[in-house]
């Protein structure tokens, strides 16, 4: 290999989606890339590849159709209300998050269009916060889902970097894993690290980490895009929050293991300020993946309105912790109550109308494009994929009396902490608001609500009725984990997608972008997420690294 070879005009650190963004915006102004990878081609793409490909647009089409209102003005009060930034340090993040919510009102529609994405006509209403006009939550449905779901949103990027490197400015170093930052003049001029051995692992597998040789190359410019701590559960655990309560000592991971979050105490150690590493957000609605492809590999359900939220003793949740509303507040309760995981309690007629799980993989019709297969989704029954689960995986518990439910419960969690009369108490105290047209019930009130928006009502929420009901059985628990997700914090970065050390300066030649930067800024989304805005987040930081070092190279 030729000194040529191991230099360029940009090196890029990581080929996850923000990776891509980043490769191509640089080829694009024709700049020379290395774009490096710890893990081989089967694993282009990162994380997002497992992704429901669900994009924050504010003010779209696809809403108008649904009869929703939206505005930019709207969608910043909840993002701050969401993220209720605190700190100092939350300077840059807070200029993200409005130049976010710019782009997801503006450009980012037409932009990803251009390139070939396209919108399931149904916008979701995720995370809906349960609280006052002011505070957490999304005010009316922003979840587009990309026709195609995570693969969908990769594909364009993928593209792209594949015909720049057709036409010589990309060179994949794929199986190239980073240990160092090179400086000279306290400038970032390089990469030095480890070229690992082959590995025929698939996408997501865990591959080896042998030693094949080492590698240093030079660049104008580094951009780190290498993702977050998600699949290093003593990161994790390493950085969890006081606020929220005890960090569990049993976790499901969301993310392959891959997700280690090296790059950040590499960055770090070459002058690289991180910042928020105790904001994080994990899922408390996971279950163990019955065919798992990563260790430890879980699913979330993303719910209806309608399940009833149970603790390990068989007390009902809290207002406003109720399925899809507050994943933080939610967290922040189960992990002080001294229990780590949680109970949905439901019908037949809920499961078959209300669960959807995350992931590309489990939801072939979306992932395949394949229209006979979605509209099922509208027929009786629940989807293939929540039938297998129901049928095969370990966190489910299926019976058609509320007693033989409990004891299935009971035997699958094995510590004796779940009371038989409190679990009956609630079951019957829930239906009994089913009776008739009024309610206390917040919670019965939320799905009233939610049945008013069009979208929810076709697809989503389930009619009201009792759980008991013998016609809408048979009655099912599910068993809740905790689960690993996303890192909120990261690589402080100005405007310009900059690494900034400790002082304040820009650290000169490094960029960062996605989720090693917060997605922005070193955590653009404060405390908590909107839903939707991660990959639009990789997808914005990605395009404005790349833009900036682009303008920065000569």
């Amino acid at each position: 290999m030729s000194k040529a070879d191991d230099e360029a005009d940009v090196i890029v650190v990581g080929a996850g989606l923000a990776g891509l963004a980043a490769t191509a915006e640089l080829a694009d102004a024709g700049k020379r890339v290395l774009l490096l990878d710890q893990e081989s081609e089967a694993s282009l793409g990162g994380q997002a590849f497992w992704s429901f490909g669900g994009l924050f647009l504010v003010g779209s089409p696809e809403q108008r159709r649904m009869g929703v209102r939206d505005s930019a003005e709207l969608a910043l009060q909840d993002w701050m209300g969401t993220a209720g930034f605190d700190r100092p340090e939350d300077a840059w993040p807070r200029r993200w998050a409005e130049a976010y919510v710019d782009f997801a009102a503006g450009e980012k529609r037409s932009w990803l269009r251009a390139q070939g994405l396209r919108f399931f006509p149904i916008v979701g209403w995720a995370e809906r916060g349960g609280h006052l006009a002011g505070g957490h939550g999304n005010s009316v449905p922003r979840f587009h889902i990309t026709w195609g779901t995570g693969p969908g949103v990769l594909a364009p990027f993928e593209r792209r970097v594949r015909e720049a490197a057709e036409r010589g400015l990309v060179s994949l170093r794929l199986r190239h894993r980073v240990d160092e930052l090179v400086l000279l003049g306290g400038a970032a001029t390089g990469v030095r690290g480890t070229v690992l051995a082959p590995d025929g692992a698939l996408r997501g597998q865990a591959s080896n980490r042998d030693s094949a040789g080492e590698f240093e190359l030079s660049a104008q410019a580094v951009i780190v895009t290498s993702g977050g701590i998600g699949g290093n559960h003593d990161l994790v655990r390493e950085n969890w929050p006081r606020r929220l309560g005890t960090a569990p000592k049993r976790m499901l991971s969301g993310v392959p293991e891959h997700v280690d979050g090296r790059m950040l105490g590499i960055t770090e150690k070459a002058g690289g300020h991180v910042i928020n590493p105790d904001r994080m957000w994990h899922y408390t609605e996971g279950i163990e993946n019955w065919n798992p492809l990563w260790a430890r590999h879980g699913i979330r359900i993303l719910p209806g309105p309608s399940s009833l939220w149970l603790d390990a003793t068989g007390r009902r949740m809290p207002a406003p912790c109720f399925p899809g509303f507050d994943t933080m507040g939610t967290l922040e309760h189960i992990m002080c109550s001294g229990h780590e995981y949680t109970w949905f309690v439901l019908s037949q007629k809920i499961i078959e109308k209300e669960f959807t799980l995350s992931g590309s993989e489990q939801n072939p019709d979306l992932t395949g494009k394949d229209l006979k297969l979605l509209l099922k989704r509208v027929l009786p029954g629940a989807t293939g994929p929540v039938e297998a689960f129901k049928d095969k995986g370990v966190d489910f518990v299926v019976a058609d009396k509320l007693p033989d439910l409990i004891a299935g419960m009971r035997e699958l969690a094995g510590d004796g902490v779940l009371d038989a009369d409190t679990v009956t108490g609630e079951v019957v105290a829930r239906d009994r608001e089913m009776d008739h047209p009024f309610t206390k019930d917040l919670q019965v009130t939320a799905v009233h609500g939610a049945r008013r928006y069009r979208g929810d009502k076709l697809i989503r929420v389930a009619s009201p009725h009792r759980i008991l009901d013998p016609k809408a059985g048979p009655l099912i628990a599910v068993r809740l984990n905790i689960l690993t997700r996303k890192t909120l914090g990261g690589l402080h970065t100005d405007l310009d997608a900059r690494v900034l050390r400790e002082d304040g300066s820009p650290l000169p030649g490094l960029y960062a972008a996605g989720e090693v930067a917060g997605f922005g800024g070193g955590g653009m989304h404060g405390y908590r997420a909107l839903e939707g805005t991660f990959l639009g987040g990789c997808l914005f930081s990605g395009r404005t690294a790349g833009r900036a070092a682009a303008a920065a190279v000569l």
